[in-house]
């Protein structure tokens, strides 16, 4: 050992220089490309959604559609914004995404996954408020596959006596 620490205010201020040494090593910098947007790709069930966002009105854009056209259901729309409700970054980003394979539902919930990993590489404060709310855990729950010998998944055959 180069150096010792005798007292307690030599270990105390050792704790403020690794606390401060921790916070440089956790402020992440934003990850944007030349245009100002940032890119996450989002995936849920069978789905998955390559999402861009960057400043502007709020305007969401799914597969070249708007997303009251493409999403009619209301419930579909809110969980679109969900990130942007907790981060209270309504109406600040704009949203350009492509979603493919799956349902509206699996797509909206991939959605909703890309615009969040999104926003925490835009603004890697977020994170935490996100991480809270589970929006950026992956949903890993698929249909399960169906078995010979069944008529579905785990649903048998009706039976017959005769």
């Amino acid at each position: 050992m180069a150096e010792e620490t005798q007292t307690l205010t030599d270990l105390s201020q050792l704790g403020d220089v690794a606390t401060a040494e921790a916070a440089v090593e956790t402020t992440a910098e934003p990850k944007k490309d030349a245009q100002g947007r940032s890119y996450a790709t989002g995936k849920r069930k069978d789905a998955v959604a390559r999402v861009w966002i960057m400043p502007g009105t709020g305007k969401v854009t799914v597969n070249g559609r708007d997303q009251e056209k493409y999403f009619a259901r209301a419930v579909l729309r809110m969980m679109i914004a969900q990130p942007f409700t907790v981060t209270d970054r309504t109406n600040q980003f704009d949203v350009v995404c492509t979603a493919t394979g799956g349902g509206l539902s699996g797509q909206a919930g991939a959605v909703r996954h890309g615009i969040s990993k999104a926003l925490t590489l835009f603004e890697p404060g977020l994170r935490p408020v996100l991480k809270a709310g589970g929006f950026l855990t992956r949903d890993s729950r698929v249909v399960e596959r169906k078995k010979y010998g069944r008529a579905k998944a785990r649903r048998s055959f009706q039976f017959s006596k005769r």
